[in-house]
């Protein structure tokens, strides 16, 4: 039999509080994905189905509206992608394996995210 009280239990097992900010940040990309994916969808399929090729996408693209709308698009995009991408691999991963899909999760992300981002703004500048 113990004797130690439920608080005493739970101690040192981590902190309570960061867990709300991971679920706002989810939801609050999870929001304003909604707009953007309606808007990158409906702006894509107007482009194909005007017959455009890759010259009037690039000049889509080159607009400062659009080039905006889409680092904004891809920015939430994968942020969203990797805090969904984390809880998977925190509920459902156990053991050392973990952290390193953890540690990937970011990397990959994060370098596919600037790689997006990149590609972007030399098409929004330079066309």
């Amino acid at each position: 039999m113990a004797l130690q009280t439920p608080l005493a239990k739970v101690r040192h097992l981590g902190s309570a509080k960061e867990g709300v900010s991971h679920w706002w940040w989810q939801r609050l990309t999870a929001i304003l994905l909604v707009p953007l994916s309606l808007w990158f969808v409906g702006s894509l399929w107007s482009i194909v189905v005007g017959g455009a090729d890759r010259d009037a996408l690039v000049d889509w693209l080159s607009g400062p509206v659009a080039a905006v709308l889409m680092l904004l698009f891809l920015g939430a995009t994968f942020y969203h992608l990797k805090l969904g991408l984390q809880v998977v691999i925190e509920d459902y991963v156990h053991g050392k394996c973990k952290w390193v899909l953890l540690i990937l999760n970011t990397l990959l992300c994060l370098v596919l995210c600037l790689a997006a981002l990149y590609s972007v703004i030399v098409i929004a500048v330079g066309g």
